[in-house]
């Protein structure tokens, strides 16, 4: 073997040596957001934006202190139902309730739970985006896709055999009159 030939295996050695620990590393690189539920949560948003070519959400935690706060109040009332929180609790902030079987729904199918509206939505001025006549069958989905909405943040609490899920939104969208994107 030549010596140029000894330089590039040795090369090609290093090199290959140097792509395992780019890989190996990569994991570690990432942010928990991005790997545990918050990743899971802002990309099952992000699929419903992108499948409109809208900007994608940043997660907030901020919001997820928020959404915390109240998913918790849900699960101290015995977590066998749901209710928004009034305007004046969340100023500034819109908001998607979910309830299911503890531990049975990953966050991407708890989500994909309120995209699946879309089959019932309808381009429009808000509150007519609707197939069947109630924009309450399509809420869930158009404040996921509400263009001028930027951050999510989202908590999950459980209590009565449910898991509870409350996102948080800012700003705000389902707004009347306003088209969603």
């Amino acid at each position: 073997m030549t010596q140029y030939g000894r330089i590039a295996k040795n090369a090609a050695q290093i090199f290959s040596i140097f792509l395992c620990l780019i890989f190996i590393n990569a994991p570690l690189n990432r942010s928990a957001a991005q790997d545990g539920m918050a990743g899971q949560i802002l990309a099952a948003h992000n699929k419903y934006r992108s499948e409109l070519g809208i900007q994608p959400l940043a997660w907030s935690e901020e919001l997820a202190r928020h959404a915390q706060a109240w998913a918790d109040h849900l699960a101290s009332l015995g977590g066998r139902s749901l209710a928004h929180s009034t305007a004046r609790e969340r100023p500034g902030e819109g908001e998607n309730l979910w309830m299911g079987t503890s531990g049975y729904f990953s966050y991407t199918a708890m989500v994909d739970n309120w995209g699946e509206e879309k089959r019932y939505y309808r381009e429009g001025a808000f509150p007519d985006v609707s197939t069947t006549g109630s924009w309450f069958q399509v809420g869930h989905y158009t404040q996921i896709i509400w263009r001028d909405t930027r951050e999510v943040g989202c908590a999950k609490s459980t209590a009565g055999g449910n898991d509870i899920l409350v996102c948080r939104y800012s700003p705000p969208g389902n707004y009347m009159g306003k088209r969603a994107y």
